[in-house]
């Protein structure tokens, strides 16, 4: 519980620090925890049967958020999607030189790797920049209503919880549980919305609820595919906490509706 805590606090530190200090550390942090995200996917579904393309997606993965962060600091312009359609045609012609039992399987995994773990990255970067120009205040805001609502989940289901809410994905998780964290994040989007401004309280409600309920489905999907594959944690790059997809499961849901509803409502 200690190495868990202190773990915690210095990760919490890093990432409001990147928020806050600017783009040219938010989006390179963020675009740097997307490229081990999309490994540590690589790394779960490897099997003997199943053999992701590791080198190739990450890389894809990592040029792609290159092109993006360039684009978002006005380094350069970019085109991600032509980009997508020539690295995808390069994973099929790959898969066809490599002796692997399922190489369809292969390509299919190395694809579901990028849209899974890297491209909802991606979105949320996007969140500092829906105003056209920096504004850390957007994904800071984002941040603390998602921990804001894992936290209030956490110590409403584990003093109140009874009634589960998907028992067969996560034992764990209680309705009561799924209740008292988006109750939380509400009222943290309250407070924000007072001290944070930029949207207005009903815009700061919205996106909490968004996050609360859409980020605990974020959740839900990262534990089903943890227990199709047989694994506990997707990595141990944070100690007492797992890898950074445990981390991060919320956001990857989460985020692209966020930025869909800011794009659209304002």
């Amino acid at each position: 519980m200690k190495t868990r805590a202190i773990t915690g606090f210095f990760f919490i530190v890093i990432l409001i620090g990147a928020v806050l200090v600017g783009p040219f550390t938010f989006v390179p942090l963020f675009s740097l925890i997307a490229v081990c995200c999309v490994y540590e996917f690589y790394r779960m579904v490897y099997t003997e049967d199943t053999q992701p393309l590791l080198f190739m997606g990450v890389g894809a993965a990592a040029v792609g958020l290159a092109l993006v962060g360039f684009s978002l600091v006005d380094i350069l312009p970019y085109s991600v999607f032509q980009f997508g359609i020539v690295g995808i045609l390069l994973l099929y012609i790959t898969a066809l030189f490599r002796k692997t039992v399922h190489p369809i399987q292969d390509v299919a995994y190395s694809i579901f790797g990028l849209m899974y773990a890297a491209i909802p990255f991606i979105f949320f970067m996007e969140l500092g920049f829906v105003e056209d120009t920096y504004n850390a205040y957007i994904p800071l805001g984002f941040l603390i209503l998602l921990w804001t609502n894992d936290t209030g989940a956490y110590l409403v289901g584990k003093s109140l919880g009874r009634r589960k809410l998907f028992e067969r994905i996560s034992p764990n998780k209680t309705w009561e549980g799924f209740i008292g964290g988006v109750f939380m994040a509400v009222v943290a989007g309250i407070v924000l919305s007072r001290y944070f401004g930029i949207f207005p309280l009903w815009g700061w409600v919205c996106i909490a609820l968004i996050i609360g309920v859409f980020g605990t489905f974020g959740d839900l999907v990262e534990s089903m595919l943890k227990r199709n594959i047989g694994v506990k944690d997707s990595g141990n790059i944070l100690p007492g906490h797992g890898g950074l997809l445990d981390r991060f499961d919320g956001l990857l849901m989460a985020a692209p509706l966020v930025y869909l509803f800011l794009k659209n409502a304002f």
